[in-house]
């Protein structure tokens, strides 16, 4: 059993968001489509005896907020080992903009450290633990392209083209309790079924507010979609296009203006992590 685990934590698309309804509680019912995308947060994870401690990234949040050590601290007390670990992270999934970079690198803590540390978890037991740290959590344990309900932990494996997209970031950090919370949220969409969305139905409900509360979002996609149909993913604030080819997709970033950051990044329907965390069928 390795000491040490190198893994690519990779970023998400919403490639649409609807909400169906609101709960009790708050949480809203969503139908959501997830695919990965080959954007990576880089994190390596090493074995101890001992305590877990971060030892480089992240430097900017409170160690009770990152939840790579949230993570890492949940399977810790769920499973009772005494083990700990020394957990590095390179970040280049951008904070705040909807491509999922904080759940992807829980994940990945998740799975790492349950083979590390030789626990034995099934993904749907890491997907339970997972759904404590946020709603996006499962679908990466989970490990493929997905149809998502329920506030995203209903998960159906979905299979879609992998195209080349070009994601555009604004440089806003959106709070999504913020737009979750908005007066003008549509919540009772019509529930669509996956061949509805297959055919070209379903929108994200959440770009129309988005776009009220911060207009560079809205420039952004009117921008983008000069050169192919573009949509915000998520609560946002990062919008994304589909093209032929990297060629052409990095013709277009060549073209973005100086304020805005442009990611080049193929779609994929496994989880790279999931693959090297998890035997066949486990």
């Amino acid at each position: 059993m390795p000491q040490t685990l190198q893994l690519k934590a990779p970023a998400k698309l919403n490639l649409m968001l609807q909400i169906t309804g609101r709960r009790e509680n708050g949480y809203h019912n969503l139908q959501t489509v997830f695919q990965f995308i080959g954007l990576y947060d880089q994190l390596i994870f090493h074995k101890t005896p001992r305590s877990i401690r971060r030892i480089r990234g992240n430097e900017d949040i409170d160690p009770q907020q990152d939840l790579i050590l949230r993570a890492a601290q949940l399977l810790q007390l769920h499973s009772g080992t005494r083990l700990g670990a020394d957990i590095s992270i390179d970040k280049k999934i951008p904070v705040g903009g909807g491509l999922g970079g904080g759940s992807s690198d829980a994940a990945t803590t998740l799975m790492a450290l349950n083979r590390l540390w030789e626990l034995g978890l099934s993904r749907r037991e890491l997907q339970q633990i997972g759904l404590q740290l946020g709603a996006d959590v499962p679908v990466f344990i989970f490990g493929q392209s997905a149809w998502a309900e329920g506030v995203g932990e209903h998960l159906e494996a979905i299979n879609l083209p992998e195209p080349w997209y070009l994601i555009l970031h604004p440089q806003i950090f959106v709070s999504t309790q913020e737009i979750f919370s908005s007066k003008h949220l549509t919540r009772d969409c019509h529930p669509i079924t996956i061949r509805a969305f297959l055919d070209g139905s379903g929108e994200n409900v959440c770009q129309t507010v988005a776009c009220k509360l911060y207009p560079e979002i809205q420039l952004a996609i009117n921008w983008l979609s000069q050169f192919s149909p573009a949509r915000m993913t998520g609560t946002g604030s990062c919008i994304f296009a589909i093209f032929d080819s990297a060629e052409k997709a990095n013709i277009v970033k060549s073209q973005i203006p100086d304020q805005w950051i442009g990611y080049v990044a193929r779609g994929m329907n496994i989880n790279p992590v999931a693959s090297a965390c998890f035997e066949s069928g486990n």
